[in-house]
């Protein structure tokens, strides 16, 4: 789990000459000889010294360790930090990796740094073994330690009961919450493309609006919290019903001696075509299978669709069989490639053409 802070607060200069008072002191107790320190001192490094003091005691009124902090403009600040003290401690370097390595993490900064408005807000982005406990965990973690007016973004995906559970425990606290699950793939997160689905107040939401734009080329109000997670899961077994569509029709006109190329051409301007189809089709014939997204994270979440559905008293068939065949694929090694690896089940439906 990661957890982000973004805040466009006035910048306050006492925390930070707090903690130049307490350095130091601490520096005079240390170091007896502080007189002749002085004379022989480098001010170059005691400028840079300052200037740390002052960037770490204007985050210390939230006890968080920043990344990064933009003190020029207006006298604002924007930054976008890690809070490890609510991260797990063996997923603190992979976070703190895969920020520096983020697109994401320049457009967020940016997008922010131009909404002058004064809010707080928490973004939590899910790993791979991200659960619906992992939410509420991390959730009961910020609950204590954030102000009224807070905004937590949870881009999880989870269960919509999960998420309208967060935003009961947050609005104890006067704090928004908003459940913005995204589509798009890895291909949507690179290029800023992705598809957001939020739920939670419509006031909140606008106020997040101009960082969550930074990440998606849409955002979708669906509704009150827990409204995000269940389009979000509409959206997953959709795209199972795609998968296995794409995947079996292909095997299928293989089998019947049809040009492979001709055929996806031919399909994708017609009433099938979709993009699965023209993006997945010909690599997977090619028996490649660029990641989009991973099997094993649809086969999870396909699990909440299966738990949704049971809270209504109802089956999903098509979640059924494409969670059983996902099955099948982790057995063999490969539940981290993409779904469109599918395709391997489908093509041993037809043994005479791979003989």
């Amino acid at each position: 789990m990661i957890v982000l802070f973004l805040t466009g607060e006035q910048f306050h200069l006492l925390p930070a000459v707090t903690a130049l008072i307490g350095a130091t002191a601490l520096l005079v107790w240390i170091r007896p000889d502080i007189e002749e320190m002085i004379e022989a001192v480098d001010w170059t490094t005691v400028v840079f010294f300052i200037a740390l003091f002052i960037c770490v005691g204007a985050i210390q009124e939230v006890g968080l360790i920043s990344l990064i902090a933009d003190l020029i403009g207006n006298r604002r600040r924007s930054s976008l930090t890690l809070a490890p003290e609510v991260a797990r401690d063996d997923m603190r370097e992979q976070i703190r990796k895969k920020i520096k390595n983020d697109d994401l993490y320049e457009g967020c900064r940016v997008a922010f740094r131009n909404n002058y408005q004064s809010v707080k807000l928490y973004f939590m982005c899910g790993l791979p073994t991200e659960t619906d406990e992992d939410v509420l965990e991390i959730v009961g973690a910020i609950a204590p330690v954030v102000s009224p007016g807070t905004i937590v973004i949870d881009c999880s995906t989870v269960s919509a009961a999960t998420a309208r559970q967060a935003a009961s425990i947050l609005s104890e606290k006067g704090c928004g919450f908003l459940d913005c699950p995204v589509s798009g793939g890895t291909e949507g997160a690179r290029q800023g493309t992705l598809s957001i689905m939020a739920g939670g107040a419509a006031e909140d939401l606008e106020k997040a609006r101009p960082v969550l734009e930074a990440m998606g080329r849409s955002v979708v109000h669906m509704g009150p919290a827990g409204l995000g997670q269940a389009a979000k899961a509409t959206n997953q077994v959709m795209v199972a019903g795609i998968n296995q569509a794409v995947t079996e029709a292909l095997a299928f006109g293989r089998s019947q001696g049809l040009p492979v190329d001709a055929l996806v051409a031919a399909l994708s301007e017609g009433a099938a075509g979709n993009w699965f189809l023209s993006h997945r089709g010909l690599t997977m014939i090619e028996g490649r299978y660029p990641l989009g997204f991973k099997i094993r994270l649809h086969q999870k979440d396909l699990a909440i669709c299966a738990d949704m559905a049971s809270d209504k008293g109802a089956r999903l068939p098509l979640v059924e069989m494409t969670r059983i065949h996902y099955e099948r694929l982790m057995s063999r090694g490969l539940g981290d490639h993409d779904i469109s690896a599918l395709f391997v089940l489908k093509k041993e439906l037809f043994p005479e053409q791979e003989e």
